[in-house]
């Protein structure tokens, strides 16, 4: 399958594996590059360049295919050393960029010179147009759907993917709820050049996290999901647990007067407990509404080959069939 993504990105199949937390590691990036799609490192789970650089290296012994590396930026009191990441992305010889959070425009000249590829994140139309402006090279469009961080303003990818096809000129995908065939097509029909899979990946073999985070996936619903830290506006979606609801019992309770301080103990390092010991329960971590369409862990590669497969059956039997 081509399309404006695949040929912007080298890759055999429009998919992209997203940049997770404690998840995007070199052994699930490799799988699915290898499988046809996009498979990116996340930066920041690394944290200092020499520990990312290693990442690279590793990454680059499992496939010989195009991968990426996420690096999100985020609001802190002690930033990651930022340049010394990117650097070390040049210097692995990366050629795609995955950015989110804050504006990378600063960083934008030096990917460039390198002749990297930068696709950003954004939940607006008016956040990728800025991508756009800045530079970047395709935007991942995060509707309200997605796991993580879906932003403020609340708007479906039924909505939000039409409107950025109607404003974009460069290529986009479409982020949240994905999940199968029937979301790649979806999201084609709507405008996006592809799809960025985030909650689908961590139910996989070769997803590095705990089989108590992947089956917790598994047993899931699309009613299972909670958004927290609203009232910091700082929104993010994650799984129910009872963490989660200690957590939105303090934004009930404090109102106004809620402080990041107030709920550190359910969202501050939670990640190595959940996704290496499997303590799923003990703090809120992203997932996607779309864990209401994940039945089983199947390997990256058959997962891929069953989205293809299917995309393939919905355009060339059920759409053809249906055309007057």
């Amino acid at each position: 399958m081509k399309t404006k993504i695949t040929e912007l990105f080298d890759i055999e199949y429009p998919i992209i594996q997203g940049g997770m937390h404690f998840v995007g590691l070199a052994e699930l990036a490799a799988a699915v590059s290898n499988a046809g799609g996009l498979g990116i490192i996340t930066g920041l789970t690394q944290g200092t360049p020499e520990k990312l650089a290693a990442e690279i290296k590793r990454c680059r012994g499992m496939t010989d295919k195009p991968f990426a590396v996420n690096i999100t930026f985020l609001p802190t009191l002690t930033p990651p050393d930022y340049p010394g990441l990117f650097q070390a992305i040049i210097d692995g010889g990366v050629k795609i960029v995955e950015t989110a959070g804050n504006n990378p425009a600063q960083y934008l000249p030096m990917l460039k010179e390198a002749g990297i590829k930068v696709i950003h994140k954004c939940t607006a139309v008016r956040h990728a147009l800025k991508a756009q402006a800045i530079g970047c090279d395709a935007a991942s469009v995060d509707g309200f759907e997605c796991g993580g961080h879906p932003g403020e303003d609340d708007i479906p990818n039924f909505i939000l993917l039409p409107r950025a096809a109607d404003e974009l000129s460069i290529p986009f995908v479409a982020s949240g709820g994905m999940a199968d065939g029937r979301s790649l097509v979806g999201a084609l029909a709507m405008g996006a050049d592809g799809i960025n899979m985030g909650t689908r990946f961590i139910a996989t073999q070769e997803a590095p996290v705990h089989d108590n985070v992947k089956q917790a996936i598994v047993v899931a619903s699309e009613l299972d999901t909670r958004l927290v830290m609203r009232p910091l506006r700082n929104t993010e979606r994650v799984l129910n647990n009872p963490a989660v609801e200690r957590l939105l019992e303090k934004e009930r309770t404090l109102g106004a007067d809620l402080k990041f301080e107030d709920i550190i103990d359910e969202v501050a390092g939670v990640y190595p407990k959940v996704m290496i010991e499997g303590k799923h329960d003990e703090g809120a971590w992203s997932c996607g509404m779309v864990a209401g369409l994940i039945h089983d862990v199947p390997s990256v590669q058959a997962l891929i080959d069953r989205i293809m497969s299917e995309a393939n059956s919905i355009i060339h039997t059920r759409l053809n069939g249906l055309y007057l």
